[in-house]
């Protein structure tokens, strides 16, 4: 029998490979196919978000297999998702914006943010691990980037500005999803030897990656949904 498709009893983190595995490949059919009942304005922002799960299950369905086979963390292949699929997060919240004047100056700072946040990261988990305090510090400046262009810049001052009730409570909530469930990844890379959380949390992080990773991009594909469907209710 192929090893890469045996799940033993009592392994959580596989468990939790196959279900975000199946999780996000349904949620991408879903939006998708939900994509025909939205407005016109709404309908890039629906395939973005059935693009990121639909990105994530696939590099899921590897993932599963690494750790099956070989039991190891698939660092290689988590940061491949993740620099294809928060970018394309960020993406979320200029078409969001895009009706209330949103610019490509802002799409562009997002995107670099985020590449940075996701480059620094890959090299101090998987490159210069002897160094991933120093990588660990820029990779948060990239963090601390995109948060200040939602909770203080010009992602911010345009959903003030906006006077549709439903952009504004779709961007409140997508900010929560950055804010706070954004935040276990760097708390993840603080486990790593010789930074600060180090044998501090006894748990295996593929697990609570895995978990996060199904909430927050699903999360955000669904509160786009919601939005571009109440959106079209109250046109």
């Amino acid at each position: 029998m192929d090893t890469q498709v045996v799940l033993k009893a009592g392994d959580a983190v596989g468990f939790t490979f196959f279900t975000g595995y199946m999780s996000m490949l349904a949620a991408s059919i879903f939006f998708f196919m939900e994509r025909g009942r939205v407005a016109e304005k709404w309908k890039v922002s629906l395939l973005v978000s059935g693009l990121i799960t639909f990105i994530a299950a696939v590099h899921y369905y590897y993932m599963r297999g690494v750790w099956l086979s070989s039991g190891t963390s698939p660092t290689e292949f988590r940061y491949i998702d993740w620099t294809l699929t928060v970018p394309l997060m960020c993406v979320e919240f200029y078409l969001l914006l895009k009706p209330a004047g949103a610019t490509k100056g802002l799409l562009t700072r997002l995107i670099m943010w985020s590449v940075l946040m996701l480059v620094a990261g890959y090299i101090g988990e998987a490159v210069a691990r002897d160094k991933n305090v120093l990588w660990g510090i820029i990779s948060t400046i990239g963090y601390v980037g995109i948060l200040y262009e939602i909770l203080l810049g010009e992602a911010k001052a345009l959903c003030h500005g906006s006077k549709d009730a439903n952009v504004q409570r779709a961007f409140t909530l997508l900010t929560r999803f950055v804010l706070v469930g954004w935040a276990i990844y760097p708390i993840g890379y603080m486990t790593l030897p010789g930074n600060l959380l180090a044998g501090v949390l006894n748990m295996n992080m593929d697990l609570i990656y895995n978990i996060g990773d199904a909430v927050n991009k699903i999360g955000f594909g669904l509160v786009v949904y919601s939005m571009a469907i109440s959106d079209k209710k109250s046109a």
